[in-house]
């Protein structure tokens, strides 16, 4: 896995645990320190003997230019988080977004019980996966609310490849919505700010999903459960779409259990 910062990543666990589970006690997965300058050299460097690489900020958009192929979705968002070596070339893959879909048809949420109205906090590269997951819902609209709005092009440019249409709020407590789904993309230090906007709103959310993991519970799932909403852990989005990338490299179906078991047990650790 590559990315900076990086030393706080569950990644290693979840895929150690994947591995061990599907017998494949050769394979290695670790975390490595990169940024953008860095990484051109660091893709040259992978020989035969790797399978892929995982990507966290600020790489998700930096390596497409330097993969041979795109998956379609990977296009749409403008992301990838995983990359594929086969047959000599380097394939980009976007596993966010189906990791967002099942962990929210996980609570319910999916093309049968409708998503929307729906609300996104924040306007980065993981609020665009979550436009491209509410597409997948059914849903064609969304409602992002954001610091700035001159800083929000990539993720209007990413709705208008997915057919979604984008409503900028501003990021206080006046201007933010009430919706029946809220998505946070927020760093955990802005939790809080968050949770007090969530705790105004009527009616409060069904469902809030926050991609944050650690600490957890975080303010906004402790505001959202309060309310008697159901809350989604962003554990579940690692898990899932980790399972996606361990598919995509081993080519065999993800042990899901033993990695989310995994993944809780270190959370549990990091508390104590």
């Amino acid at each position: 896995m590559l990315g900076s910062p990086i030393g706080h990543s569950l990644s290693p666990v979840l895929h150690a645990a994947a591995y061990a589970a599907l017998g494949l006690t050769w394979w290695r997965y670790e975390a490595i320190e990169c940024g953008e300058a860095g990484l051109p050299a660091r893709l040259d460097s992978c020989g035969p003997d790797w399978a892929g690489l995982s990507l966290t900020m600020p790489l998700k958009k930096a390596v497409l230019p330097l993969l041979d192929r795109l998956e379609p979705l990977v296009t749409e968002v403008g992301a990838a988080n995983t990359v594929l070596f086969a047959a000599e070339q380097r394939l980009g893959y976007n596993t966010d977004v189906p990791g967002m879909v099942r962990a929210l048809a996980d609570r319910g949420v999916g093309k049968e019980a409708q998503a929307g109205p729906a609300l996104i906090f924040g306007g980065g590269a993981t609020a665009s996966a979550a436009l491209a997951a509410l597409r997948d819902l059914g849903e064609r609209t969304a409602m992002v609310a954001v610091r700035d709005r001159g800083r929000a092009a990539d993720l209007i440019a990413a709705a208008a490849r997915l057919g979604v249409t984008v409503t900028l709020v501003p990021l206080d407590h006046a201007s933010v919505p009430a919706a029946r789904l809220v998505i946070s993309t927020v760093p955990a230090a802005a939790s809080s700010l968050v949770a007090h906007m969530i705790a105004r709103l009527v009616p409060a959310p069904e469902t809030v999903f926050d991609v944050v993991y650690h600490p957890w519970p975080t303010p906004l799932a402790d505001a959202a459960a309060a309310a008697g909403g159901a809350v989604v852990s962003g554990l579940e989005l690692l898990v899932h779409q980790a399972a996606r990338q361990v598919e995509l490299m081993t080519g065999r179906p993800a042990p899901l259990a033993e990695m989310r078991r995994a993944g809780q047990a270190e959370l549990s650790r990091l508390a104590g």
